[in-house]
């Protein structure tokens, strides 16, 4: 029996990573594709695909963490930064409410200038003004920043932000969980262990968290598994620990059109091996599906690779295509020229697929469900 074909039993043990590399280089894809979906039957049975309503919220466009393939970020005193009131972050989520959202995804950047208190007096109101809005807000990295301006852990921060509304922490700031090309995309933005080590705190205090990958910076095939790998052992001791885990994973690969880090490489005339492109992409989503044993839900990303290849992402094992994104500013800036979806245009990209749209909310209860709709 091959390693696909283990694959498809229903017992079959974790994939190893000697052997998930192997299937990344050398398996055709329409096998791995087949034998990814064969394994979301398993781990998602039914023919239901998952998108959620909500807005992306970039608080502030300060940062200090300098990433070279991030186009969004301000450092302290330039002209163009900016830090919105609490006024301001509340009327994006009443024009979010207006057509039944149920969650913003709040993040900006390692801002200095922020007292403890702007954090918390904000979770504060925005709970109060929107109790029906799920709050995931700030990444690892931003919970480290505010820990260190405040003399708090991350843990206390996570904590006392918990109390005060924080509903989730996104899975932003991962990018690459490889200390050797992590150092060479963002030298400030600290260890892979430290990103791993707050999303456990999270995880271990309730908080809804999400994992993601941003790939293609000329790491290795093995790199990428040993990425997916640390994700792996994390959900693995965050359930055997009763705690929630992670809800899914989200891959997409680095955009580098409009970013210092695109501008840096083509200046020495070697983007040959950087990004990805959809056939890749598609491995990498299917390779995911088969490695990842322990999180059942894998979504596919229509803001980088658009519609037509997050579709064919479906047949590859993932079971969601993510958000309507009612506004995105970080991706946006990077090159990507697509970056909302209207609840309409989702839902049929997934029935146009063979599949059943169902709108979750982001710990994946199922909020409208267009199979049963039809049914009633």
């Amino acid at each position: 029996m091959n390693i696909l074909e283990r694959q498809l039993q229903l017992n079959c043990p974790p994939l190893s990573i000697k052997d998930a590399t192997t299937l990344y280089s050398e398996a055709s894809l329409n096998d791995l594709m087949y034998a990814a979906m064969e394994r979301r039957k398993i781990q998602v049975p039914g023919n239901r695909v998952t998108f959620l309503i909500d807005r992306n919220i970039n608080y502030t466009n300060v940062c200090t963490i300098n990433c070279h393939f991030c186009s969004f970020y301000r450092p302290p005193g330039h002209d163009e930064n900016y830090t919105q009131t609490v006024d301001q972050i509340s009327e994006r989520i009443i024009e979010l409410e207006k057509i039944g959202g149920s969650r913003i995804l709040m993040q900006g950047g390692v801002n200095p200038s922020l007292p403890f208190q702007w954090y918390t007096d904000l979770l504060v109101e925005l709970s109060s003004r929107h109790p029906s809005i799920n709050l995931d807000c700030f990444s690892p990295i931003e919970i480290e920043g505010i820990a260190e301006v405040s003399g708090m852990s991350t843990l206390e921060v996570l904590t006392k932000f918990r109390d005060s509304g924080l509903h989730g922490l996104p899975g932003g700031g991962a990018e690459m969980l490889v200390d050797n090309v992590r150092s060479g995309i963002s030298p400030r933005k600290g260890s892979a262990e430290n990103w791993l080590r707050v999303m456990g705190e999270a995880q271990s205090i309730g908080l809804i968290t999400s994992a993601t990958n941003v790939f293609g910076f000329g790491e290795t095939i093995a790199q990428r598994i040993e990425h997916m790998q640390r994700i792996r052992e994390l959900q693995d001791s965050s359930l055997s620990n009763g705690f929630p885990g992670f809800t899914s994973f989200i891959s997409w690969p680095v955009m580098l059109e409009n970013n210092a880090f695109g501008r840096l490489i083509r200046r020495k005339n070697s983007t040959e091996d950087l990004g990805a492109g959809s056939v890749e992409y598609l491995r990498h989503v299917a390779i995911s599906r088969l490695f990842l044993n322990n999180i059942d839900h894998i979504q596919s990303s229509w803001p980088t690779m658009g519609l037509e290849v997050a579709q064919i992402a479906l047949s590859a094992g993932a079971d969601d295509i993510g958000s309507t994104m009612m506004e995105e500013n970080v991706v946006s800036a990077s090159g990507t020229t697509k970056t909302m979806a209207t609840i309409e245009e989702l839902k049929k990209a997934i029935s146009d697929c063979g599949f059943t749209p169902a709108i979750r909310d982001s710990e994946f209860n199922i909020i409208e469900d267009s199979f049963a709709s039809e049914n009633i």
